[in-house]
């Protein structure tokens, strides 16, 4: 940052840059004045540089702020950041093309020597009405950038120079020159004493982790968020060992005991009903030869006591031959 006094400063140091580089192109004496064309040309060889206009800089015109803290006092001073525009004009021997070769010598050194050097500065700081000038100690470096004018601005710009006739010159804009203001800013209030705290994630007073939200919802990479989430993803060693393993399984357990039992029996008794019911029908038919059988046994042992055969009816026949067939028929 630099004072009121940057301005002045920059077109002095601008005007000894064009005459330190001169040399060896041009081989005669020539004055290098910081004002503007005059109305009646010099005859001897002359550059004037003029500055014609002052504009604000459009990337940093705002970057100073906030300045100023809520109660009103000032953080840092407010800084105007500016643009310059030079006209630089050479006069000189027309017939042997003076002021052309001094405008090339002047192109020349300002495409090869665009940023403002430090000991240009410093030497046009000695001139007495610049001694309180600090263009020197600030970061910001002038740097000089030409600008094309066609014939329509370069009119208008020598029609502002009133009974100027106009002569060979060049534009060039020179960026960027910081004027900064005079009140000093209050200065911040040392540390009184220094405190460390450690919380892990998800503790009262603890931050949040990037990516998520404190209703504990989850975030848009898929992650639990909150104090919940925040448990989940940055635990202590003894804690992640223990809890993320044992949560899952008591929730598993109570729905597989509480829902088996309900249905186990129902598909049980659904599949035994037609089994049930074959082996009921075998012991009734088992039962009834049963019967069969054993009326036929009797029958014969009252036969041969009397002696007389068994009358033939069907049911007795049945009978008998029900008994022959069994295991019982073949031991009699």
């Amino acid at each position: 940052m630099s004072n009121a006094l940057a301005i002045a400063h920059v077109t002095q140091a601008l005007a000894l840059l064009i005459e330190a580089n001169l040399q060896p192109e041009i081989d005669m004496a020539v004055k290098v004045e910081p004002r503007k064309p005059s109305a009646d040309p010099p005859a001897e060889p002359t550059i004037t540089v003029f500055l014609y206009q002052v504009t604000p800089n459009t990337s940093q015109r705002n970057n100073d702020l906030p300045t100023r803290a809520s109660d009103g006092t000032l953080l840092k001073r407010a800084a105007a950041a500016l643009d310059l525009h030079f006209l630089i004009s050479a006069y000189g021997e027309e017939s042997e093309l003076v002021g052309q070769r001094l405008i090339g010598s002047v192109v020349r050194t300002l495409h090869e020597i665009p940023v403002l050097p430090k000991d240009i500065i410093e030497l046009a700081g000695e001139k007495p009405y610049l001694a309180s000038s600090d263009l020197a100690e600030t970061a910001q470096r002038v740097r000089f950038s030409p600008t094309v004018m066609d014939i329509d601005e370069t009119s208008k710009l020598w029609g502002m120079l009133h009974q100027t006739p106009y002569t060979l010159s060049v534009v060039y804009q020179a960026a960027l020159v910081f004027i900064e203001g005079r009140e000093v800013p209050v200065p911040a209030k040392p540390v009184e004493r220094a405190g460390v705290r450690v919380l892990p994630f998800g503790a009262p007073g603890a931050p949040v982790p990037p990516g998520a939200s404190v209703n504990g919802s989850a975030s848009p990479e898929g992650q639990v968020s909150g104090e919940a989430g925040a448990k989940a993803a940055v635990q202590t060693p003894a804690k992640s060992a223990a809890e993320p393993e044992a949560k899952p399984v008591a929730k598993a357990a109570p729905k597989t005991s509480a829902k088996a039992p309900a249905k186990a029996p129902v598909k049980a008794s659904a599949a035994k009903a037609p089994a049930r019911a074959r082996k009921e029908g075998q012991l009734n038919k088992a039962a009834q030869s049963g019967k069969s059988a054993q009326s036929g046994r009797s029958a014969r042992g009252a036969a041969k006591s009397t002696g007389a055969a068994p009358s033939a009816s069907p049911g007795s026949s049945a009978d008998a031959s029900t008994v022959g067939d069994g295991p019982e028929g073949t031991e009699d």
